[in-house]
């Protein structure tokens, strides 16, 4: 499988996994890695990395929006291999070692087998690595408040309710809100595309989720680089709207 790389802005590039999306922060060759997709996309990873004219040696650090096994895939991978730092939201961290899984059961998806999408999303899963063990160890908690010192400068934003520590990662500089599952703009599960949360099986807390649409309305920007679909460009806050409205 080859990467789909679409440039967003200056050292910005969405990557498009196989129903997943990662994001590269350069700086230099220099980057950081947001999420890694799939275990079974390893090789387009580390294709998208070299075409953006950087490399594995070169990640400072993958940060994870959460710690499902189609957004963990490979950074347990660059963890160990490269010593690469992988760091999440606190509450995160202890998935992101596996001491705990919170994602979507097996039971779950076959109660919504009925639903359109949902069979062939299940077979690409497991095809793609979605239950295989894949636990980070040693994950760090980010440190601090605001921008962190890596490539880009992105700024933790805690937006729970997909899971415990979900995070997407704000750009103000850029306009840009790499939204990771709190706030998607397509999936293959789904019935509408555009501005949206995940299909209501997916998410831990939904009250949550609704709830951190709140946090995205405030952020500034434009332009929206979700976990799951294409690049949105309007305002966030818009955006966070009109998953709201979908997704009561």
């Amino acid at each position: 499988m080859q990467a789909d790389i679409r440039r967003i802005a200056d050292g910005i590039h969405l990557v498009h996994g196989s129903n997943t999306n990662w994001v590269i922060l350069t700086d230099g060759d220099a980057v950081t890695l947001v999420d890694t997709g799939y275990p079974g996309d390893r090789e387009a990873l580390l294709a998208s990395l070299s075409a953006v004219g950087s490399a594995p040696e070169a990640v400072a650090a993958v940060l994870v929006t959460h710690a499902h096994n189609d957004h963990l895939g490979s950074a347990g991978y660059l963890s160990s291999t490269y010593g690469t730092p992988v760091y999440a939201h606190r509450a995160e961290v202890p998935h992101a070692r596996r001491d705990f899984l919170h994602q979507v059961s097996v039971g779950r998806v076959l109660r919504n087998a009925w639903r359109p999408g949902v069979v062939p999303w299940s077979l690409h899963a497991l095809r793609s690595g979605g239950t295989a063990h894949v636990p980070v160890a040693g994950p760090r908690e980010f440190p601090g408040e605001g921008p962190l010192d890596l490539p880009g400068r992105p700024v933790p934003v805690h937006t729970p309710g997909h899971t415990d520590g979900h995070c997407a990662f704000h750009l103000p500089q850029a306009g840009v809100v790499i939204s990771g599952d709190g706030l998607v703009s397509g999936h293959p599960t789904a019935r509408v595309r555009g501005p949206q949360l995940l299909p209501v099986m997916f998410d831990r807390d939904r009250g949550r989720a609704l709830a951190s649409l709140d946090v995205f309305e405030a952020l500034s920007g434009d332009v929206l680089v979700p976990g799951h679909g294409p690049v949105h460009r309007g305002s966030v806050r818009e955006a966070a709207r009109v998953a709201r409205e979908r997704g009561v």
